[in-house]
């Protein structure tokens, strides 16, 4: 039986128990009765069928009672996550070209529903097609490819409509909470997502690229901040914006709490703000010095510092070396 044969790559039920573990769920009780054990997922090479896969998340949606949390899941399969790293690093300068080629890796790395693409007028559409007849489940794993089209696709687009062809779920927080720049529709013909590629902004500077690759690299520390949900939202906000924008103020404007509350939730959980943020920014100004070759005042710029000293005394701080001496030990 088709629902029997091993398709999905155990990484990915892997990185969702981690994420359950960042909502305070043991993974082990995910995993009864679904014929799978912590070992199998230990190994990279071990696959899972869709019956394993299903038996998962319908476990992991019964103790979550979360509506929003598949889409953020989503969000974390990254292009890391899904193996994809190289593609950022091929600076691919035909946007639709490089979508369609997320889009084919994905129907062969994550087969859980088919999708297809069309470009038209510079408007981007991905339809999701459920193959499976994923019945109760069909909202969850739409809404875990939501997540991570939008990951994938923000590279290159600043703009996303999702279209849902089943009812609001009522108790899901306000969407643009979850993300930037995204409308959600609900109750329309199809399952799928539209991206205007007139919104996108040029990422094929070195600060871009270097950029990215710090944020993905940044992204690995969210795993250890699963003691409370803030502190990896707080982690995320640091990440997209690194620089003067990273303010305890700004962030907790951005997360739509008080700037008390959110200290408070980090002190709960083991962490300072000041902590967080200094992890970001010297993961963002090593790869700066080690990716590119950028002036030091530049990168004091792009890390919210007003002067190259400032930098330099903040990132040997860190580090216990000087940008120039990381830089040299580079070059050599």
């Amino acid at each position: 039986m088709a629902l029997d044969v091993p398709l999905i790559s155990a990484r990915y039920a892997r990185r969702y128990l981690r994420f359950l573990q960042s909502r305070g769920i043991n993974g082990t009780v995910v995993l009864e009765n679904s014929g799978v054990d912590i070992e199998k997922l230990d190994n990279p090479d071990s696959y899972l069928s869709m019956k394993q896969v299903c038996d998962i998340l319908r476990q992991g949606n019964e103790l979550l009672d979360d509506p929003s949390a598949s889409f953020e899941f989503g969000r974390e399969l990254d292009l890391q996550c899904h193996g994809l790293f190289g593609f950022a690093l091929l600076r691919q300068q035909d946007f639709p070209k490089l979508i369609n080629m997320v889009v084919q890796y994905l129907r062969v790395s994550l087969p859980l529903m088919d999708m297809e693409i069309s470009c038209q007028a510079g408007l981007i559409s991905i339809q999701l097609h459920d193959n499976w007849d994923l019945g109760d489940l069909k909202p969850t794993i739409t809404n875990i490819y939501m997540g991570s089209i939008y990951s994938l696709a923000s590279l290159v687009c600043r703009k996303f409509t999702f279209e849902f062809d089943f009812p609001h779920p009522g108790r899901s927080p306000n969407w643009q909470q979850l993300s930037n720049g995204v409308e959600a529709l609900f109750n329309r013909p199809a399952n799928r997502v539209l991206m205007p590629l007139s919104a996108r902004q040029a990422r094929n500077d070195e600060a871009s690229m270097a950029g990215f690759l710090a944020s993905a690299r940044s992204r690995e520390q969210l795993n250890k901040d699963d003691s409370l949900r803030v502190a990896s939202r707080v982690r995320q906000q640091i990440i997209s914006a690194p620089g003067r924008n990273s303010s305890l103020e700004r962030v907790a404007e951005g997360l739509g709490m008080s700037p008390r509350s959110v200290r408070r939730h980090l002190s709960l959980a083991g962490y300072s703000f000041s902590t967080i943020r200094n992890e970001v920014r010297e993961t963002f100004a090593t790869r700066f010095l080690e990716d590119t070759d950028m002036p030091l005042g530049k990168i004091a710029e792009h890390m919210g510092y007003s002067d190259q000293a400032s930098f330099s005394k903040a990132y040997r701080g860190w580090t216990g070396k000087t940008p120039g001496e990381v830089r040299r030990a580079q070059r050599q």
